[in-house]
């Protein structure tokens, strides 16, 4: 039998998918100089992401995943923005006839609508 090309062969545990992140990233000073939370919350918006669409990540579900006060995810958001990892696509909304939305993110480290990544973070 043939082996697949473009599949890996590695024994990823393929139950929930799995999430990369680059070594160089990782290394960066932006990224070592961010608080715990900032780096679990841009861990956990990692795993949202798809090319064709803004990650939707808001304050509850941070306040809930984390865990932390609704302040301290405030705090850690505004860190991520200000450090060049996330950029804000959109406003949350919050309407009882028409329904609610989540503030949605462009994750700058990875592409976006097939551009590559604008790697803000790095500046």
């Amino acid at each position: 039998m043939a082996k697949r090309k473009g599949k890996s062969q590695l024994p990823f545990d393929r139950r929930g998918g799995v999430t990369v992140q680059s070594k160089y990233m990782l290394a960066s000073k932006a990224f070592l100089g961010l608080s715990a939370q900032a780096k679990v919350l841009l861990t956990l918006m990692h795993t949202h992401w798809r090319n064709d669409r803004p990650v939707g990540y808001g304050i509850r579900e941070a306040v809930e995943k984390i865990p932390c006060a609704k302040g301290t995810a405030q705090k850690v958001f505004k860190e991520l923005e200000e450090a060049g990892f996330i950029e804000k696509v959109d406003e949350s909304l919050f309407n009882s006839r028409v329904g609610s939305k989540t503030r949605t993110w462009h994750l700058t480290w990875l592409p976006f609508k097939d551009k590559p990544p604008t790697h803000d973070w790095e500046n």
